[in-house]
């Protein structure tokens, strides 16, 4: 960990990583897997996104096409529609807080940036469309490259989750493949930051394996940030067998995860429930960084 930088560099601005940062997630989307993280309307998303802030995010992360499983994916024109009015409307109000872009489309991508953004999070890891990197290199944004395969539809559905032995040792070179489409493109190496991508073509053994395994990740070069927040696994672990808990009982699951995460190297937090991770994420810090 003290190897990687902590500095991120965007399209705006560089975000020093000297402690846990928090991106609080805003989605435009009506079919969100969870019904408390819709924020479908104008007014609500801009009212969100004030409530986070004071609860402690660090940066807001706006996406218009959910990746639940079984969703269906969204033309370029409706995520337009969801996301930019957004962005533009934060920008307008707290323009020195960090915005990411939710996004596998170059086409809004660009757009956000020039709305306002500082970052394109990929969940393709720039493998869905070619003109991403570019499009990123150009605007000198940050950039989140997670870890996922298939489509937009596909990729929180179990069906990819496929791996032989080593899951986490796959996940790296997926990885590493992305950060050299990054580079080939001219994204510059501090504007990167890698998500392993939990639930995301994984099962829960899956899931946990790669928060195990964030030392490795963090081998690459790059910080870390880790979205576990009320994802299935959380449910899976502390449910009973085949029932897992519904997304409304996984905070303190997704908890767990970030401080585990933390831990081991993790500095970047893609949460719903911003005020819990910040008091869980603070106390362990403040552990992390006594003297014994």
């Amino acid at each position: 960990m003290e190897d990687v930088g902590r500095v991120w560099r965007t399209a705006r601005g560089v975000l020093v990583l000297d402690r846990p940062r928090i991106a609080g997630i805003i989605n435009t989307t009506p079919d969100s897997f969870w019904a408390g993280g819709r924020h479908d309307r104008l007014d609500q998303a801009v009212g969100h996104a004030g409530r986070l802030l004071e609860e402690g995010a660090d940066l807001l992360d706006v996406g218009g096409e959910s990746t639940r499983p079984g969703a269906a994916t969204v033309s370029a024109e409706a995520e337009m529609a969801r996301v930019i009015p957004v962005i533009e409307a934060i920008a307008h109000r707290w323009p020195g807080v960090p915005l990411s872009v939710d996004t596998v489309k170059s086409s809004i991508a660009r757009r956000a940036v020039e709305a306002g953004a500082w970052i394109i999070n990929d969940v393709s890891a720039l493998r869905l469309d070619p003109a991403m990197a570019e499009v990123a290199a150009t605007a000198g944004a940050g950039v989140i490259l997670m870890h996922s395969r298939g489509g937009v539809a596909e990729m929180a559905r179990y069906e990819t989750a496929v791996y032989g032995e080593d899951p986490a040792g796959e996940m790296v070179a997926e990885l590493e493949a992305a950060v050299q489409r990054a580079r080939a493109a001219g994204v510059e190496g501090e504007s990167i930051v890698l998500d392993p991508g939990l639930g995301f073509s994984k099962r829960t053994s899956h899931s946990v394996s790669a928060i195990a395994a964030l030392g490795r990740f963090l081998d690459i070069g790059f910080p870390i940030m880790v979205g576990p927040s009320r994802k299935r696994f959380t449910g899976d672990i502390g449910g009973d067998g085949d029932a897992p808990l519904p997304p409304e009982s996984r905070l303190e699951g997704t908890l767990g995860a970030c401080v585990a995460a933390l831990a081991r190297g993790a500095l970047l937090f893609r949460v719903h429930d911003v005020l819990a991770a910040r008091r869980a994420l603070d106390v362990a810090w403040a552990v992390r960084m006594a003297t014994a």
